[in-house]
């Protein structure tokens, strides 16, 4: 399974792709779960980066640990959560962040 990612252009925000637009929480991120919708979300993606208004954009694998988007890598965890440092910083903070 995978989801869309990439970064606002305008401020660098990390952005999922959710629900025919983009989101600034994993939460309601889009779930690949075949070849096809894979390739329908990198198809998004480019149009995204071509349009500029994201860039970075990424496939990402996750796993559902509870019916919750988990991504298998540590940094994409971090950019979904915020700061490992500071927890009231960054989207962990939001009361809605993974």
């Amino acid at each position: 399974m995978k989801i869309l990612t990439a970064n606002r252009l305008t401020d660098g925000e990390c952005l999922w792709y959710a629900r025919g637009g983009w989101a600034e929480t994993i939460d309601d991120a889009e779930i690949a779960a075949d070849k096809e919708a894979e390739a329908r979300l990198e198809d998004i993606g480019k149009a995204a980066f071509a349009a500029n208004f994201v860039l970075d954009v990424a496939m990402v694998d996750i796993e559902l640990v509870d019916g919750v988007i988990r991504p298998t890598r540590l940094r994409e965890r971090i950019r979904a959560a915020g700061p490992t440092v500071r927890n009231d910083l960054g989207k962990q903070a939001r009361s809605l962040a993974a």
